[in-house]
């Protein structure tokens, strides 16, 4: 017998193992993989299943699992005004709120993050540093301050107030964001353009923000997600029911008799939000994946 002929059951015995190794790493990541998609996926599922029950289905303790019957009445009831609130209105507030505080947030951030990492002053580090202290800054303990201050200067009950307090909190975070997006942008590049007779304001416009449009993009979607869903600074600064934004108007909406809550009406009033989101996050997802470098190519 040959060593030849010896080798080669070991070679497949080894090759079996081999092959063996490699399938229980793949097996065991999709097991994870199934598993944190239910996980995620399970959510939404109730919220869809909800919306297009009946009232009584959507109401019925223990809850159905699958839908009995197929019914938009949830739906409609959101479209009837009640009580001095409509759905349209509440939806234009949200947006007019929204809109505002991303673009006051998105320039504020922008600016400030381009000064703390490429125009660094006497006393930036602390600034920045203060700043950052902020996020410790429980919302909540300042609300009446606010309030008061926002009276005091004719904003209260008022949808550009109400933008200004949301786009105050968002700030220390998209400063952050945007200060780490230029900081990790090449200097040269910014140099380049300086010597070619660019501007500092120039070179921000021209280089520095298309490369950093990722992070910009970042801070857009997180000030722009959470204006959307501000139900507390809502309910506090503004007592205008016309002024309400969708997440007040759809917690006044779906309070029913008895402090219990109309869970077809609240799960329809919810898909309804969360759709502009995910058109938004759709559009703009591109730029996730963007590296910075690939937009100084551009």
């Amino acid at each position: 017998m040959t060593s030849t002929s010896i080798s080669r059951p070991h070679a497949a015995r080894a090759g079996k193992a081999a092959s063996r190794r490699g399938i229980l790493p793949t097996g065991a990541w999709w097991v994870v993989s199934v598993c944190l998609a239910v996980i995620f996926l399970y959510p939404l599922y109730i919220l869809v299943t909800q919306a297009i029950k009946s009232p009584a289905e959507a109401a019925a303790t223990p809850p159905t699992a699958f839908p009995q019957t197929f019914s938009l009445q949830n739906f409609v009831d959101l479209g009837v005004s009640q009580g001095g609130l409509s759905l349209l209105s509440s939806l234009g507030n949200s947006a007019l709120v929204s809109i505002l505080t991303t673009v006051i947030t998105v320039v504020v951030s922008t600016l400030a993050g381009y000064a703390f990492a490429r125009l660094p002053f006497k006393g930036s580090r602390v600034l920045f540093f203060v700043t950052l202290i902020t996020f410790m800054v429980p919302f909540q303990a300042i609300i009446t301050p606010l309030y008061l201050t926002l009276k005091d200067i004719g904003l209260q009950n008022n949808l550009v107030g109400l933008s200004l307090v949301l786009a105050t909190f968002n700030l220390p975070f998209g400063i952050f964001l945007m200060r780490n997006s230029f900081s990790a942008i090449p200097a040269s590049l910014e140099e380049a353009a300086m010597i070619d007779g660019a501007t500092a304001l120039g070179a921000l416009r021209r280089v520095m923000l298309p490369i950093a449009v990722p992070g910009i993009v970042s801070t857009a979607l997180l000030t722009f997600f959470a204006a959307w869903n501000e139900f507390f600074a809502t309910l506090i600064l503004i007592t205008d029911q016309s002024k309400y934004t969708l997440p007040v108007s759809l917690g006044i909406l779906s309070a029913g008799q008895n402090n219990s809550v109309d869970w077809g009406l609240l799960e329809a009033g919810v898909a309804i939000t969360v759709v502009p989101c995910v058109v938004i996050y759709l559009i703009l997802q591109r730029y996730y994946v963007a590296g910075l470098l690939s937009g100084a190519v551009k």
